[in-house]
C-alpha cells in the first residue's frame, strides 16, 4: 500500500492506494504545532472503522478493515514546512560568505520595483542580515582564475564566519556554476571548522549563471536546511517507529526524494503540497481523456493555480515564496491568499477584502465552534446554503449556521443587517482573486483558458468552479473524485524524481552533437546514481541572442537543430512568432530521473447513487434557488444532472450553477458543460 499524506493549513489529507488500486481517503484537523501528529492521526484514522455508518471513515462504500495496521509500503509526504518557515521567516540565522565587492548583491537585486506605480512598497528584506556576510578575497572569471584564493584568506574567512556563531552558512562566489574550485575550498574549511552548522554551496544547489538568483536560491537553502533537517529526520523516526516500509518527501518539481535527500535539499520543497495537488489533477485528467487543464485547488489558508499542458503539468524555475527569489525546479504555482479560512474584513476605503490573514485551523472559521469569531470565506458558504450544518467536514468539526451569520454581521455598516448580503460579497471577491490568479498563469503566458477545462479541487475550490468558469469564459469543468484530498492522491501517485543541471552557454550553430553528448554526460550518469533504473528524460533551456530568458525543451538526441527547432515551436506557441531568423543558444542543460509511480484506478462501478436526495434552498450570486442535493461519493457513472444543484461529500462539496449539466464518467469525475 502507498500512502500519501497534504499537511495543509486547516485540514490534513490521506489518500491510500491499496494493492489493486483502489483509493481510499481520509481527513483530519491539521495541528498547527506539530504538523507531524496531525499526519500520525491520519495514519491512525485509515485503520479505524466508522461504526455510525458501517463504512470506512470518509470513503463511500463499505470495505474490509483489518484488526491490526494496515502494512504501508511507502509513505509519501506533502509539507509546509519550508514554505512556512519562509512566510513567516522563522528559519536559521545565516550567514552569507561571497565574492569581495559584491557583498551588497541581495539587496541590489533586479533593481526593479515591488510594484510599478506604488512608490512606498519595498521589496521584502533578504534572508541574510547585512552584518553577517562575509567577503572572500578571490575572483573567478568566465575563463578561470582572476584572483586567486589563498590559504591565509581561507582562514580569515573561516575565522570571520566563527566568530558571528551561524545556524547555517551560504557561499555563493562569482562565476562558481563555472568553475567551483574556490567555493569548494570553503565549503570544506567551513565544515571542517563548524561540523554541526549545514553549509550550502551555490554550485551544489544551484550551478546556473544569474548571480542574483543564484546567490538567493543558496540562501534559501541554508536558512531552510536547519529546520527541515529536524522536522524530516524526527518525522522519519515516528515513521519507521510505525512499521512503515519508506518515507518520502514531495518536493516543488512534483517528484519524491528519500528524506536524507530531501534535507540536503530543503529549498526544493517549498512548493512541496501544491505540487501533489497538480500531479492528483494530471491523473484524473488523463481519466477523462483531457491533456489541457487549468486547476486551482483551494484549502483552508490558499488557492493554488497552476496549469497542466499536453497531459503535464507546466514547470517554471523563476519564481519566489514570501517575496524570496527561488530559481529551482518547480511545478508553476501561483498562490493567492483566499482559503475556506481567509478572514473578510472591511478597509480603511470601506472596500471589503478577503485575506491573506487566516483563521487557520486552530481557532479556524467561527462556524467550526472552535473559538474564532472573525468572519472566513467557509463562514459565508455556509451562511448561503452551500454546505450542509449537519455534515461534519473532518475528526469532530461541526458547522454552526448561527456562528457564521453573528461572524458575518461583526462586518458591520457593511452587512446592513443582512448576512446573506455580506456572504455574497465575501465570496465574490474570493472568487475575483482567484480568477485573476487563473489569468496570470494562463493568460499572462499566452495561453487561452477557454480552450482548456477547468478543474477546482481541495475542500473549497468545487464551489467556486462554475463562477471562475463564467470568469474565464471557460466551457468545460471537471470535479474530480473525492476532490478534497486530491492533493493526496498526487502525492501517493507521485513518482521518484532527481533534477540534475549544468551551465552550457553555445550557440545552437556551429555545435558538434560530441560536444552536447559530453555535456551531457555528467548529469546522465548522476541521474542514474540517484535512481537506479530510471527513466532519464533531457532538457535544455534555449533562448534567441541578447534575450533575458529561456524556453525549457526536450532534448532528445544529440543533433542540436532539432534542439533549435523544438525551441522555435515552443517560442511560437507560447509568444506567437520565431525570432525572425535571430541565432539561438543554449544556455542550461537539464536531466530528469524518473521513476514512475502507481497509477490510482478511477473506478465508479461500485457507486450506484442515480438520484438526488432531495431539494435545498440555497443563495447563488444574491439570488435565492432552490435545487436538488446529491451525493457526489455515490454517483453512478452515466448520471445527468442540471444546475443548480449541490454535490455534497465527505471530504469536499461541490456547486452547480443555473446553466451548467453533468455527466458522471465512468471513472466517477463529474463532468460540467455549459447548456
Amino acid at each position: 500500500m502507498r500512502v500519501g499524506v497534504d499537511v495543509g493549513g486547516t485540514f490534513t489529507d490521506l489518500a491510500a492506494l491499496t494493492p489493486d488500486g483502489a483509493i481510499e481517503v481520509r481527513k483530519v484537523a491539521t495541528t498547527p504545532d506539530d504538523p507531524a501528529v496531525g499526519m500520525f492521526r491520519a495514519l491512525d484514522a485509515l485503520t479505524t472503522r466508522d461504526e455510525r455508518r458501517g463504512t470506512s471513515a470518509a470513503t463511500s462504500r463499505p470495505v474490509p478493515l483489518p484488526s491490526s495496521p494496515v502494512p504501508i509500503d511507502v509513505l509519501i509526504h506533502g509539507t509546509t514546512i519550508a514554505t512556512n518557515a519562509l512566510l513567516e521567516r522563522r528559519g536559521a540565522r545565516v550567514v552569507l560568505v561571497t565574492t569581495r565587492g559584491f557583498e551588497d548583491l541581495l539587496w541590489l537585486g533586479r533593481q526593479d520595483r515591488a510594484a510599478l506605480y506604488d512608490l512606498a512598497r519595498h521589496h521584502p528584506p533578504p534572508l541574510v542580515a547585512r552584518e553577517d556576510v562575509v567577503p572572500a578575497g578571490e575572483r573567478m572569471g568566465p575563463t578561470g582564475v582572476l584572483e586567486p584564493l589563498t590559504d591565509g584568506e581561507v582562514a580569515r574567512v573561516v575565522a570571520g564566519v566563527r566568530a558571528l556563531a551561524p545556524e547555517a552558512v551560504a557561499i555563493a562566489l562569482l562565476f562558481a556554476f563555472r568553475d567551483p574550485t574556490h567555493e569548494r575550498r570553503l565549503a570544506s574549511a567551513l565544515r571542517d571548522a563548524l561540523p554541526h552548522v549545514p553549509v550550502a554551496a551555490s554550485h551544489e544547489v544551484l550551478p546556473l549563471f544569474r548571480e542574483f538568483e543564484r546567490t538567493s536560491t543558496t540562501t534559501v537553502e541554508a536558512y531552510l536546511r536547519p529546520k527541515v533537517s529536524t522536522y524530516l529526520e524526527r518525522l522519519d523516526g515516528g515513521v519507521r517507529r510505525r512499521g512503515i516500509g519508506a518515507l518520502r518527501v514531495m518536493t516543488s518539481s512534483g517528484g519524491t526524494r528519500a528524506p536524507a535527500a530531501a534535507a540536503a535539499h530543503a529549498a526544493s520543497l517549498a512548493l512541496s503540497g501544491p505540487a501533489g495537488g497538480v500531479v492528483g489533477a494530471r491523473l484524473v485528467a488523463a481519466a477523462v481523456g483531457l491533456s489541457d487543464l487549468l486547476t486551482l485547488d483551494m484549502g483552508g489558508t490558499s488557492a493554488d493555480a497552476s496549469l497542466v499542458v499536453g497531459g503535464a503539468p507546466l514547470a517554471d524555475s523563476a519564481g519566489a515564496v514570501g517575496g524570496v527569489p527561488l530559481a529551482l525546479p518547480a511545478v508553476l504555482i501561483e498562490t493567492v491568499s483566499a482559503g475556506g479560512g481567509s478572514i473578510a474584513r472591511v478597509d480603511e476605503g470601506g472596500a471589503l477584502r478577503v485575506g491573506p490573514e487566516s483563521a487557520g485551523s486552530v481557532p479556524g472559521p467561527a462556524c467550526y465552534g472552535r473559538g474564532g469569531e472573525r468572519p472566513t470565506v467557509t463562514d459565508a458558504c455556509l451562511a448561503l446554503g452551500w454546505l450542509d450544518a449537519g455534515s461534519p467536514l473532518a475528526d469532530d468539526v461541526r458547522l454552526d449556521t448561527a456562528a457564521a451569520e453573528r461572524a458575518l454581521l461583526r462586518l458591520g455598516p457593511a452587512a446592513g443587517g443582512d448576512s446573506a448580503r455580506v456572504a455574497a460579497g465575501i465570496v465574490a471577491v474570493a472568487a475575483a482573486v482567484m480568477a485573476r490568479a487563473l489569468k496570470r498563469v494562463s493568460v499572462a503566458r499566452g495561453l487561452d483558458p477557454r480552450r482548456m477545462a477547468l478543474l477546482p479541487f481541495g475542500g473549497a475550490g468545487a464551489l467556486f468552479g462554475c463562477q471562475l468558469a463564467d470568469a474565464l469564459g471557460m466551457g468545460t469543468i471537471v470535479i474530480p473524485p473525492h476532490p478534497g484530498t486530491l492533493s493526496a492522491l498526487g502525492l501517493a501517485s507521485a513518482a521518484e524524481r532527481a533534477d540534475l543541471l549544468a551551465s552550457f552557454h553555445r550557440p545552437v550553430d556551429g555545435l558538434e552533437p560530441r560536444a552536447l553528448a559530453l555535456a551531457f554526460a555528467p548529469l546522465l550518469a548522476e541521474g542514474a546514481r540517484q535512481i537506479p533504473g530510471g527513466t532519464l528524460r533531457r532538457y535544455a533551456d534555449c533562448r534567441f541572442a541578447g534575450q533575458g530568458y529561456e524556453v525549457t525543451v526536450p532534448a532528445d538526441g544529440d543533433e542540436p537543430a532539432r534542439i533549435r527547432d523544438e525551441f522555435l515551436a515552443a517560442h511560437r506557441r507560447r509568444y506567437g512568432h520565431e525570432g525572425g531568423g535571430l541565432a539561438v543558444e543554449i544556455v542550461n542543460l537539464r536531466v530528469v530521473a524518473l521513476r514512475e509511480g502507481p497509477l490510482p484506478t478511477f473506478d465508479g462501478k461500485t457507486r450506484t447513487g442515480r438520484r438526488p436526495q432531495g431539494p435545498r434552498a440555497f443563495v447563488v450570486r444574491g439570488e435565492r434557488v432552490t435545487g436538488s442535493v446529491w451525493a457526489l461519493d455515490e454517483l453512478a457513472g452515466g448520471v445527468t444532472l442540471q444546475g443548480p444543484a449541490i454535490l455534497a461529500g465527505r471530504d469536499a462539496t461541490a456547486l452547480v450553477e443555473s446553466g451548467w449539466c453533468g455527466t458522471v464518467h465512468a471513472s466517477g469525475a463529474v463532468l460540467l458543460e455549459r447548456t
